[in-house]
């Protein structure tokens, strides 16, 4: 199950790093604050090779995050992750339809009607 949530970037966490069972891994977190009626804050992870997202990305940003949210057990209690796989740019309002101007050119011609072609 994944996810879409626009926001500002609040926090650049730096990047941690560490060895487990599978080899050696590196995180790091971002947060971004949500611009609903009540702003929520999001911390989301991003795993190995997906700290390169983040590249060109500073705080005060305004993103769009595609995450999925993962948890599991560990000694009884459970743990959640929010794990982030894609990071974009928000973009701006729509622009507005703004149809051309109407000249004297845009009416067609009148043409002699002769009564012969309409069915009524």
């Amino acid at each position: 199950m994944s996810f879409k949530v626009k926001g500002r970037i609040e926090q650049l966490l730096p990047v941690v790093t560490g060895t487990s069972a599978r080899g050696e891994w590196r995180k790091q977190e971002f947060v971004i604050e949500t611009d609903e009626q009540y702003p929520k804050k999001i911390c989301f992870t991003l795993f190995n090779d997906k700290i390169n997202l983040l590249e060109g990305f500073n705080s005060n940003m305004e993103v769009e995050v595609s995450f999925s949210v993962e948890s599991r057990e560990y000694n009884g209690r459970w743990f959640h992750n929010v794990n982030a796989y894609r990071i974009d740019k928000a973009s701006g309002e729509p622009e507005a339809f703004n149809p051309p101007p109407f000249n004297e050119n845009d009416i067609p011609p009148e043409t002699e009607d002769d009564g012969g072609d309409l069915p009524f």
